[in-house]
């Protein structure tokens, strides 16, 4: 992410590029040129920087812009619209933390409006802490519970130095939310997060989620999308540290007029560096529609990175869209390894062909692909409660897509 310095308590920095033009840079022509490279864009933590945008933006062109109208707007929602309790052990430490107050916005900058708003919305952000050389057991549940409304939300959470944590949001109800997750993993720390999108069919939810790792520390991340009206959770992560490692998942089920989105971004900074980026969505119903933009900068100091990015889904009816776009950037040409690649496809009929040779129904065989299909990143979460909840997720999703 563009570097930036921690957001003073009353006066917002502001890290502009050299453009007259909002979301431009100058061109050698003498005009001006969309700005393409994610870590070039604009951040700031005063929304007035940003322009209001149109849906031509290259990070909003794929989003239904009318949609999302009420979370444009620097506007406070009643208190209490987001019902939050949190389920941790005692080890935990949790503070609430005013702009300024540190680790509040040492590694979080704001790179898009929404954003912006939720940063000065939030006059105290939680913070949770896992304390330094500790290991839970158990997983750190935040239950974040929409009544209906807008709402705004920064939340930190921190892991020092060689702890080991797993910590879970889960999103029920509904609301307009706008949300900013602040994430620091300390050197050593080994820390999975995991945020659950299970809301009602008229939730909007934007998320910025900007995560630092540092030197030999592991962050774990996952997306779980399957309900919601909007759902965009776009998580960005900087690898920092040498032997950092970032491991990115997410898993998405778009039903008939639900779009889910994620916009990507794992930046290799620090050397021998690790990343693995594996996103997959399945689609049903007129109107279904995913967006995964995937983007891996390997920057000029992070020698020996071994990366790979790759965004799989499987459309499971007509009048469904699933777009997808990978991008790579190597500035340095010694690395170990960097790849990406994208496929969105229908059942393979050799697959129904071969189950249904062996006596299994067409309508069986289906499911058991799909079940398949995803359940590889279920498997990857780590909680057995919570995988065993999306697989039955998972099989209500595509009942209710037999049943339509």
């Amino acid at each position: 992410m563009t570097a930036t310095t921690q957001a003073p308590a009353t006066v917002p920095s502001t890290n502009v590029p050299p453009t007259n033009v909002p979301g431009s840079t100058p061109h050698s022509d003498g005009g001006w040129a969309p700005i393409q490279t994610r870590s070039e864009r604009l951040t700031s933590y005063d929304p007035t920087a940003f322009a209001v945008p149109t849906g031509r933006e290259v990070n909003w062109k794929h989003t239904p812009m009318d949609r999302i109208a009420a979370l444009l707007r620097n506007e406070a929602g009643p208190h209490g619209v987001i019902e939050v309790s949190v389920d941790a052990p005692a080890e935990v430490e949790q503070l609430f933390l005013r702009a300024g107050d540190a680790p509040r916005g040492e590694v979080f900058a704001p790179e898009d409006l929404p954003a912006a708003i939720a940063w000065v919305q939030e006059d105290e952000a939680p913070l949770l802490r896992i304390p330094q050389d500790v290991e839970l057991d158990e997983p750190v549940i935040i239950h974040l519970d929409g009544t209906g409304g807008l709402a705004h939300a920064h939340v930190i959470l921190e892991a020092m130095p060689n702890s080991r944590a797993t910590v879970v949001l889960r999103h029920a109800g509904s609301a307009q939310h706008s949300q900013n997750v602040e994430i620091i993993v300390r050197d050593g720390a080994r820390l999975t997060v995991v945020s659950v999108q299970r809301w009602d069919d008229d939730a909007v939810h934007l998320s910025s989620h900007q995560a630092r790792v540092d030197r030999d520390a592991l962050l774990t991340h996952v997306v779980v999308s399957l309900g919601g009206g909007v759902v965009r959770v776009n998580p960005s992560v900087e690898l920092a540290g040498a032997g950092a490692e970032g491991r990115l998942l997410g898993l998405s089920f778009s039903d008939a007029g639900q779009h889910l989105e994620s916009q990507v971004y794992l930046h290799h900074k620090g050397p021998e560096t690790r990343g693995d980026v594996l996103y997959k969505g399945a689609l049903q119903g007129v109107g279904a529609r995913s967006v995964w933009i995937g983007d891996v900068l390997i920057g000029p100091d992070a020698v020996g990175t071994d990366s790979y990015e790759a965004n799989r889904n499987l459309v499971l009816t007509d009048g469904a869209r699933a777009e997808s776009i990978p991008n790579l950037e190597i500035e340095t040409g010694d690395i170990r390894g960097a790849g990406h690649a994208s496929a969105t496809g229908r059942f393979d009929d050799e697959q129904l062909f071969y189950l249904q040779s062996r006596g299994i129904s067409e309508e069986e065989a289906r499911r058991l692909v799909v079940i398949g299909f995803l359940s590889d990143i279920v498997q990857r979460i780590g909680i057995p409660s919570l995988e065993a909840e999306l697989h039955t997720a998972i099989e209500a999703e595509l009942l209710e897509g037999s049943v339509q």
